[in-house]
């Protein structure tokens, strides 16, 4: 199994952890330590040894922060984790703070006095974040302290060490475009941005530029390791010896330089002192980057990362690889669903025993490389609890007349994938149903939606909100996000939500998962991954427009769907989706399977 079970938040630490953070404060001379869910990476996904804000409040979510002062702190979280953050943490001593509505910057602001000094780990911020909290300690009159070490690993006498996995070659026929066209592709880029040189500080875009995948992180193919392309198409990769073996090293060949970690510093020096101009995106890059930088005499040129792009829009390979994934996944999911329903009648099914049989039949596929997160694994309430994160302690059955989210994903050498259904355990109520198709009506909405070239994700989000917002509800998470190729589940810069700004392109692939969480009660949620296509006459229209293809395949609890609140269209969709999920799934299954799917995908 991928995935374990333990209960990993224990928040009557908290103020434990807080007091020993808080005598190193004094002990040094200062007023306050930030603490965010990050690494030198600043990805969603980190390893063991730099969880530090789930170490020291007992919170785990996938994105947070956290600021501790001598009389007061506060942990700040996004819509997805509003309940998480209550049962998790001591909010006595870390108050919840809305990431949105209450920003860090806004909270410094407020309750930093004059003359304090605010202290972080420049490793663990962007260049942004940080011009960002040193303009609001300035409106304080306090200050803002880069240190030389993180005090939570000073006081955190049991962190795990650094991972040192493997990097191996991500093959051709599932890049779909050799690291050394790639490469080139990137220096005329770099080129024409008047830049000498670019440091490329992403693993994601470390991985898709070289072409290999690490396993440095949980659930994700991600290589920890820093890179810097040159204008003229060489590349130097900053990683540990101990992860390159003589087939990635073979696969690398001349046109990258290998260099250890340790060594990154001394060459960004040599970048300085050369006067290059280097190319560096403050929305991801550390501050200590841009401070090594600037202190060498280098030039900063801001920009975004060179690979972000490239990466979100799939090529052929890449696309038709996905495809082949889903198909795969389809079948496994729907041999679940199958499953579930038969066994939940006798009321021994649980939350655990369900996410274990799920990641069983996508291990039967034989191609199954990780789960692509953990699987929300959610029953009555606790599918109103967004990521919700089944453990030993809260593990419940799924019990008649309720509601069950299960939302999960796998990897796979030819895609990624990421889906969520919400089932019926028995019969559902006339409310259940309501809101479900009015979540169902969403998602149709935003797969059959058509859109000229620059239309961003914004644009197209409350396509998937207005039924919801007909009946005077909502949702407080993001629509719709990127997916990476056998890469990270959760992908930019492409994504379906209020900020969503950047204009979706071709081979883009996106979530469509609108939902509806009654708390204490019940959640929905209705995912299926979309690619987006390229532009296509419209019969009868003046302009050519894209669209979405629907990869995931997989039946959608007709139990649930009040058809008389679907229109003609709507349902046309539904009864095609289901016709196609039955032709690609269904040959792979049993005999007992096909006929559960023929009556799932029944047309409405």
């Amino acid at each position: 199994m991928f995935q374990t079970y333990d209960d990993v938040a224990d928040p009557s630490l908290g103020p434990i952890r807080a007091q020993k953070l808080r005598a190193e404060l004094r002990a040094r001379g200062l007023d306050g330590f930030i603490v965010p869910r990050a690494d030198e990476h600043q990805g969603e996904y980190v390893p063991p040894h730099a969880e530090r804000l789930r170490w020291l409040t007992g919170f785990s979510g996938s994105a947070g922060l956290a600021i501790i002062l001598l009389d007061k702190a506060a942990i700040f979280i996004d819509g997805r984790y509003t309940l998480q953050v209550r049962y998790q943490v001591d909010i006595d001593t870390f108050e919840p703070q809305s990431l949105i509505d209450t920003p860090p910057t806004r909270w410094v602001e407020e309750n930093l006095v004059a003359g304090a000094k605010l202290a972080y780990d420049p490793w663990l911020h962007t260049i942004d974040d940080i011009e960002r909290l040193k303009k609001a300690a300035r409106k304080a009159n306090a200050e803002l302290i880069a240190l030389d070490e993180n005090l939570i690993d000073t006081i955190w006498h049991d962190q795990p060490t650094k991972p040192k996995a493997c990097i191996t070659p991500h093959a051709l026929e599932y890049a779909g475009e050799a690291a050394s066209e790639k490469l080139k592709r990137m220096a005329v880029e770099l080129e024409m941005s008047d830049a000498d040189a670019a440091i490329i500080t992403m693993p994601d875009s470390i991985a898709w530029l070289f072409n290999i995948r690490g396993q440095d992180v949980s659930h994700s193919p991600l290589p920890l390791s820093f890179a810097i392309l040159y204008e003229e198409g060489h590349a130097e990769l900053f990683v540990d010896e101990e992860k390159i073996d003589n087939d990635t090293r073979a696969h690398l060949g001349n046109i990258v330089t290998l260099h250890t970690p340790e060594a990154f510093g001394t060459v960004l020096d040599k970048l300085g002192q050369e006067k290059r101009e280097v190319r560096l995106d403050p929305s991801s890059a550390a501050s200590w980057v841009f401070d090594r930088l600037t202190l060498a005499g280098a030039t900063i040129k801001r920009g975004k990362d060179l690979c972000e792009l490239p990466k979100a829009r799939k090529n052929e390979t890449e696309v038709n690889g996905t495809r082949k994934a889903h198909i795969r996944d389809g079948q496994a999911l729907t041999r679940f669903l199958a499953w579930l329903e038969r066994e939940t009648k006798s009321g021994t099914v649980t939350e655990i025993s369900a996410a274990k049989q799920l990641e069983q039949f996508r291990a039967d596929t034989g191609l199954l490389k990780e789960i692509s997160f953990d699987t929300i694994s959610g029953a009555g309430p606790n599918g109103a609890i967004v990521h919700y994160r089944v453990t030993e302690a809260t593990d419940r059955p799924l019990g008649q007349g309720e509601l069950f989210l299960v939302d999960s994903g796998a990897q796979y050498l030819d895609g990624t994938t990421d889906v969520t259904r919400t089932i019926a355990i028995g019969t559902p109520s006339p409310e259940m149903r309501d809101r479900f198709t009015r979540v169902l009506k969403g998602h149709i909405n935003l797969a059959m939606a058509r859109f000229p070239k620059g239309t961003s994700g914004a644009q197209l989000d409350a396509l998937a909100r207005m039924a919801l917002w007909q009946g005077g509800f909502d949702f407080d998470h993001g629509t719709g996000h990127g997916v990476g190729s056998f890469l990270s589940v959760h992908e930019g810069p492409q994504r379906i939500s209020k900020a969503g700004h950047v204009p979706l392109d071709p081979g883009m692939i996106v979530s469509n998962e609108p939902g509806y969480y009654k708390t204490g009660a019940y959640g929905i949620r209705i995912e299926n991954l979309l690619v987006v296509h390229d532009a296509r006459p419209v019969t009868g229209g003046e302009r050519e427009m894209m669209g979405f293809e629907t990869l995931t395949l997989a039946p959608i609890d007709l139990n649930l769907v009040e058809v008389s609140l679907l229109t003609t269209d709507e349902r046309a969709w539904l009864n095609a989706y289901h016709a196609d999920v039955a032709t690609k799934v269904g040959p792979a299954l049993n005999e007992e399977e096909r006929a559960w799917l023929v009556n799932a995908t029944r047309p409405l």
